[in-house]
């Protein structure tokens, strides 16, 4: 049976600040000096702060669970979004991660359409997002699920610059 996506519950923000941190070690950890990526990875993925996220009415959390086990998940947000993001009403994917067994299984794509209902629900017309520029792999999955290139901008990982690309789509179950 596939993974269930459901809403966050206010009681996991543990597992997900393990699950993000253990995620974006095996996504990104060698993007950077450990020293960067360990900063990074306390000021995004602490206890308190999937806590606060899980609280906030401007986002949904989202989580694909297996036997009881968080195996991916989803942030998605309201909130002000930059030039290129041509929206009325813009929502952020602001995480979105797959851990590796369930790569290439489908889950991501149901994932993204959760995500995109959840962006309904908050009244978005756009979803956006950044991704690492050098993540082709990222990039090549946000194509396949329609988003497109529309800027760039930095991304600071600790003292580090890197560049993103911001991709964006329209909210596919808008009205």
């Amino acid at each position: 049976m596939p993974p269930a996506i459901r809403p966050a519950r206010a009681d996991e923000a543990a597992a997900l600040a393990e699950l993000g941190a253990r995620l974006f070690l095996d996504t990104y950890g060698h993007a950077g000096s450990p020293a960067n990526v360990a900063a990074h990875v306390a000021a995004t993925y602490g206890i308190a702060r999937q806590a606060a996220e899980l609280a906030d009415p401007a986002c949904r959390m989202l989580v694909a669970e297996e036997e009881g086990v968080l195996v991916a998940y989803a942030l998605v947000g309201r909130g002000p979004a930059p030039a290129s993001v041509v929206a009325v009403a813009p929502v952020e994917v602001r995480r979105f991660y797959v851990d590796r067994p369930w790569r290439g299984t489908g889950l991501a794509a149901r994932l993204m359409a959760a995500a995109d209902d959840a962006a309904h629900a908050l009244g978005g017309d756009r979803l956006w997002l950044c991704a690492w520029e050098q993540a082709t792999w990222a990039r090549r999955f946000y194509e396949k699920a329609g988003f497109a290139v529309v800027g760039h901008q930095p991304f600071h990982l600790g003292a580090e610059v890197h560049r993103d690309v911001v991709m964006t789509r329209a909210v596919a179950r808008a009205g």
